[in-house]
Order: structure tokens, then sequence, then C-alpha cells
């Protein structure tokens, strides 16, 4: 019995791993092509968006993290001054160097450079985050520019560890007595 029951476990972790991979393969395509396709009128020229994504705290009431990349092919610098997310009610620009993370005022970015808010580097904090934001939904990530341009991208909402629900899996067993019924 106990043979069979490592091989149930070791097969519905396989699958899980592979309907995860699938998932996360697919959700930075989207994200790029919504941000090109979202046509903001209020964008400034030159700049573009991509593979917007909101990761929630597993703790309630603790910060959450937004990561994207900006992309400026327009000919003269441009300087991100200000982040705003809906459903947040603070955010501020942070950077992670050597181990110790700092609070950012503005970044230049410039002409036919990109910047990358990605883990262990610029990201954004999301403090006081909405009880409506759910993983799987979206969200909308404003940033606002020296000149006054704006530019606004959806944001993927997941929750930290990949969005793979781990609950029931406590202590490395599946368990629940009911496979003690199963014959084989």
């Amino acid at each position: 019995m106990k043979i069979f029951r490592s091989v149930a476990v070791a097969s519905v972790l396989a699958i899980a791993a592979s309907l995860a991979a699938c998932q996360q393969s697919e959700a930075p395509a989207d994200n790029a092509t919504e941000a090109a396709d979202s046509g903001n009128p209020d964008a400034k020229p030159g700049i573009s968006g991509s593979d917007g994504r909101m990761i929630l705290p597993v703790v309630a009431g603790r910060p959450g993290a937004v990561y994207f990349t900006i992309r400026n092919d327009g000919p003269q610098s441009a300087t991100l001054v200000g982040v705003h997310v809906a459903g947040a009610g603070e955010v501020q620009m942070h950077k992670t160097e050597g181990g110790r993370m700092t609070s950012v005022d503005s970044l230049e970015i410039a002409p036919g450079g990109i910047l990358e808010f990605a883990p262990g580097g610029y990201h954004v904090m999301a403090f006081d985050i909405d009880d409506t934001l759910k993983s799987g939904e979206n969200a909308e990530l404003t940033l606002t520019f020296s000149d006054g341009d704006k530019l606004s991208m959806p944001l993927t909402v997941e929750t930290m560890g990949g969005g793979m629900d781990h609950a029931g899996m406590e202590g490395g067993s599946m368990d629940d007595g009911s496979m003690a019924e199963m014959h084989h």
C-alpha cells in the first residue's frame, strides 16, 4: 500500500508541476500583448510597458510586490517619477542592492533603454492592498513621468509561489484517510 501511495503522490505532483509550467509560460506573452494593444491615449510617445504582475503577500496586511518592464523607443530620455496601483493604498519604488532595500524617487530611461522591475533589483512595494484583489485577476498600474505624461498597463495578480495551491499538503502527505479504502 505504501508503494501505491508514493506513486499516487508523485503522479499528482508531476501533473500539478506540468500545469503550473504551462500557465507560467503563457502569462508573460499575454501581458505583453495587452500592454502593446492598450492604445493608451495618455501614454508618453515611444514608451511602452509589458510583463506586469503583482504578487500578493502570503500574510494579509503585509506588502505585495509589483514587477514590470518599461521600454523607451522615443528620441529623448524619460524619467519615471511615480507609480500607482489600483487597489493599493500606497506604493513605493525600491531597489535591492547588496541585500539592502532602498527607496527610489525617480529613474531615468535613456532612448532605446529598457528598465526592468524584477525580484532582486528595482521593484514596487504595494501597501494596504484591497481585499478585492485576487489571484488570477487583473489590476491596473499607472506610471507617471517627470513631464506629466502617464502610461497605464495591466498587472496580472498572482500569489507568492507561482500560483500553485499547496493547501492540504501539510507534512508532505496527501493522505487524508480516503486512500486507505482503495484496493489495487
